[in-house]
């Protein structure tokens, strides 16, 4: 096990050393960069993802940066999987305290575009990415969270991705819009459930990003030549910071939500928007 970090009060408060995180959709772009913010407070990281190569090359990374890090390739819609790859996380470090649901996304299918409306959506569309972002965060809620509600200290906790199309729905994206909706409420109802039947040890949040290039929505936003879309100068337009975000950002929230200093902190959704939720366009 790590040994705790010296210095000073602060610096203690958000230390991470000798705990046990895993990262599921750690090969995105946000999800690992929160994986590699958790093993630069100290954290050892299982890197969830069904891309085997990926996994492996952010847990090098980690790595090479001195951290300690394990690819675990596995879906988050297979419950076998993601049993196999908790199991490995207890087998080689033998506790689990953090587990962030960073998983999810849209696909094109459930989006409607300029030139379509919301009577010919596929309901099938609609499903694989209900699935992806509510489904795919209750049941490693489920399997890694059981892990942490274990004993009579249980301890630990659970950080959900949402989005800032959950409170303020966005025009196009149906189907992402209602499932990080949902996501936010399970978020509530799982801090209620588990600290009152566990013990107030296990807390849940989460947290909204706003506008982030990823490998889903850069084409949407950005052109190949580096220039905004339409949809992209909106976006900007209506968010006071004037810019995306960048993933790095997203880590000293959830350093502060994983942390003791967040130790009476739980059923609350952080936004990082760069002001987005609070503009109301004029």
């Amino acid at each position: 096990m790590s040994e705790p970090r010296t210095g000073g009060f602060l610096e203690q408060l958000f230390d991470l050393s000798g705990r046990v995180a895993v990262v599921t959709g750690a090969t995105g772009v946000l999800g690992g960069a929160m994986a590699r913010g958790l093993a630069g407070a100290g954290a050892r990281v299982g890197v969830l993802g069904r891309r085997r190569g990926r996994a492996e090359e952010v847990a090098r990374k980690i790595y090479d940066s001195g951290g300690e890090a394990m690819a675990l390739p596995a879906d988050v819609l297979d419950g076998e999987q993601l049993e196999a790859a908790r199991d490995a996380v207890l087998g080689r470090w033998g506790r689990l305290d953090i587990l962030v649901n960073a998983a999810g996304g849209n696909v094109p299918e459930a989006t409607v575009n300029n030139d379509a409306t919301i009577f010919g959506l596929p309901r099938e569309a609609i499903q694989e990415v209900l699935d992806l972002n509510l489904l795919g965060t209750v049941l490693p809620s489920q399997v890694f969270g059981e892990a942490m509600a274990r004993g009579e200290a249980a301890e630990g906790v659970i950080v959900n991705v949402s989005s800032m199309a959950a409170s303020r729905p966005l025009t196009k994206v149906v189907a992402y819009s209602a499932a990080k909706a949902a996501v936010q409420s399970f978020t509530r109802w799982l801090a209620v459930e588990l600290a009152r039947k566990h013990g107030a040890g296990l807390r849940v949040n989460a947290i909204a990003p706003g506008f982030f290039l990823g490998e889903q929505n850069r084409e949407m936003l950005v052109e190949e030549d580096g220039g905004l879309t339409e949809r992209g100068r909106t976006i900007i337009e209506h968010t006071p910071a004037g810019r995306f975000g960048e993933p790095e950002e997203l880590v000293g929230p959830l350093i502060w939500l994983c942390s003791p200093a967040a130790r009476f902190v739980t059923g609350i959704v952080v936004p990082v928007d760069g002001g987005f939720g609070a503009f109301g366009g004029v």
